[in-house]
């Protein structure tokens, strides 16, 4: 039996996550990846048997790497506010990455009712919770349910970037300029959870 050659499958996944992830193109043929990737499309029909099978292991790549990024601030020990800082930068820097990602697992634990490891998820929510909790109680945050903390702080990251599209048309800015209004978001974002 012959060794797969890694190089290539991982070459069409990384493909095949650009294609969905930063430039959006959700419904891409496996023809499209296979150009893009610069290989033939048997080659993505050999590794992957289908788009389907293509798509279902970019979505588990994608769920799992950024929730790895997110766990690994979130579990560190560094103090409250440069947990939240660096929580803005990682998740902020890979939304501007990959703008389409959020939607993508949105929709798909939508339509599948899936995500990586529900239990373990629910008891790093809950543990996260419990730290927000005690930031309220010491005066470092202003009091509130710790959910609705969670919520807006996801939502103040997510948010203009899950609309960008729209945005920069209605407030007429290129690619460019758009990430530039996003990198000094991160900074808003954290004076408004932190104001002087």
């Amino acid at each position: 039996m012959t060794a797969r050659d890694t190089g290539t499958e991982q070459l069409i996944k990384n493909t095949a996550k650009n294609l969905f992830f930063a430039e959006g193109k959700l419904h891409a043929t496996t023809q499209e990846i296979a150009d893009t990737a610069g290989v033939n499309r048997t080659l993505v029909n050999y590794y992957f048997r289908s788009r389907d099978a293509l798509f279902d292991q970019v979505f588990h790549d994608a769920q799992k790497e950024l929730l790895d990024l997110l766990d690994e601030v979130i579990d560190s020990d560094m103090a409250f506010k440069e947990k939240m800082k660096n929580l803005i930068d990682v998740f902020m820097n890979q939304a501007m990455q990959f703008p389409y990602r959020e939607l993508f697992i949105i929709t798909e634990m939508n339509r599948h009712d899936i995500i990586e490891s529900k239990i373990a998820r629910v008891e790093k929510v809950n543990g996260m919770l419990q730290e927000i909790g005690a930031e309220m109680e010491k005066g470092t945050i202003r009091k509130m349910n710790p959910r609705h903390f969670l919520i807006n702080l996801f939502s103040m990251m997510a948010y203009p970037l899950v609309t960008a599209p729209l945005n920069k048309i209605i407030f007429n800015m290129n690619d460019q300029d758009y990430t530039s209004l996003m990198e000094e978001r991160k900074k808003l974002i954290f004076e408004t959870i932190f104001p002087q």
